[in-house]
């Protein structure tokens, strides 16, 4: 396999992936368009969480599919059912027929998740995996950015119906580049025993890296949820100036993800910078708590943006890792397993961590935030993977 081949594969890969953020991410940016004609909010508000709750109750059973059927076809059906249940979406005047519609689009968003890691994971050597795979941890903020720039002005202009239409024509376009594009990468044979037993059965190593990025993901939420909300309420900017402020931040991110991918490269190990990413995440964390309660907006603010990158370059790490543990034939799952522990988590911090700073202030959620990190420190399976590196010999 050529290199241009090779990264081709990945850049379909990423605008997969994008394509299904914008589908999940993107809809929550027609609740403007939605409640202006007439619509109630909290009915509103549930239409645009059921791609999350789609994608959500299948990220596991997409990797099961992708594990017995391979990437290729996952990356083409996935996107197929995004578009057709966009369509359908755009063609109902139906409350419930939309809800339904989005529920499956979210369904075929929670594909490429998984396939697109384990291209990536086949056909990349070890040693330059941890790039590929930022580069490939970067596809959920652009998602988010094409949502948020697309989405709310199409809606505006041409209506609610022509705005669905935009991730449904995206995801049309991943699935026919994939299809065309793709390539399946080879496996080991099925027949050995080894690439077939269950990688959870008599190891801790995988759940550990599960309850790792779980924790991370806490600080993540906190910052990406109530950031903007933060800045205008208690630093008293504008919504403008903190959604932009909050913009520049997703991109930053993106750019964490990528180094941080390269530097597990370059050091030939995921674990040891993830372990560090946990506890630059406690400094930071910590450090805005302590600012955010001084008033020292001048620290506080480089500080949130600096703990927007942090928070978000386990990601890759502990994605990359998952799969080159579990294996070509459980990887799959894995990967779900994954993605469905950070999600839920995610589905949660906006209700349990509102109330909490509406109780106790957004200095002590943050406080919350950096001991949640902290706990994830030790869990880090640092040793484990030394073990792994050296062989089976260093065990005995």
């Amino acid at each position: 396999m050529n290199d241009v081949r090779r990264w081709s594969m990945l850049g379909l890969g990423v605008f997969a992936q994008a394509s299904s953020a914008v589908f999940q991410y993107g809809v929550s940016f027609l609740l403007p368009a939605l409640t202006d004609r007439g619509m109630h909010l909290a009915t509103a508000g549930l239409l645009v969480t059921m791609p999350t709750v789609g994608l959500m109750c299948t990220l596991i059973a997409w990797g099961y599919v992708v594990d017995r059927i391979g990437e290729r076809k996952v990356l083409v059906l996935g996107p197929a059912i995004m578009l057709v249940a966009g369509c359908a979406a755009a063609l109902t005047t139906n409350t419930i027929a939309l809800g339904a519609t989005l529920l499956i689009g979210g369904i075929g968003a929670a594909s490429t998740n998984g396939a697109s890691g384990r291209v990536i994971i086949g056909w990349f050597p070890p040693h330059r995996r941890g790039l590929a795979m930022g580069i490939r941890q970067t596809a959920q903020p652009l998602g988010v950015g094409i949502g948020a720039l697309a989405v709310p002005a199409v809606a505006a202009g041409h209506g609610v119906p022509v705005a669905i239409l935009v991730p449904a024509l995206m995801a049309g376009v991943a699935a026919l580049g994939c299809y065309f594009g793709i390539v399946d990468p080879p496996r080991p044979k099925s027949t050995e025993p080894v690439l077939r037993a269950n990688p959870y059965r008599g190891a801790s190593t995988l759940w550990r890296i599960h309850a790792v990025s779980v924790l991370l993901v806490v600080p993540q939420g906190m910052v990406w949820t109530f950031a903007l909300l933060w800045l205008h309420r208690d630093v008293g900017w504008s919504v403008t100036a903190a959604g932009t402020l909050v913009t520049a931040t997703q991109f930053l991110g993106a750019l964490g993800r990528i180094g941080a991918g390269a530097w597990s490269d370059r050091v030939g190990s995921r674990m040891r910078p993830l372990r560090t990413v946990a506890i630059a995440a406690v400094i930071s964390m910590g450090a805005l708590a302590f600012t955010a309660w001084t008033q020292w907006w001048w620290a506080a603010i480089p500080l949130l943006v600096l703990a927007s990158v942090i928070t978000v370059s386990d990601n890759g790490l502990a994605f990359t890792s998952v799969a080159e543990i579990a294996g070509p034939y459980w990887s799959g799952r894995g990967l779900g397993i994954q993605n469905t522990g950070q999600n839920l988590t995610m589905a949660a911090i906006p209700p349990v961590f509102g109330a909490f700073i509406t109780a106790a202030g957004f200095p002590a959620a943050y406080l919350v935030a950096a001991v949640l990190a902290a706990a994830a420190i030790p869990v880090v399976p640092v040793a484990v993977e030394q073990t792994r590196q050296r062989g089976p010999e260093a065990a005995t």
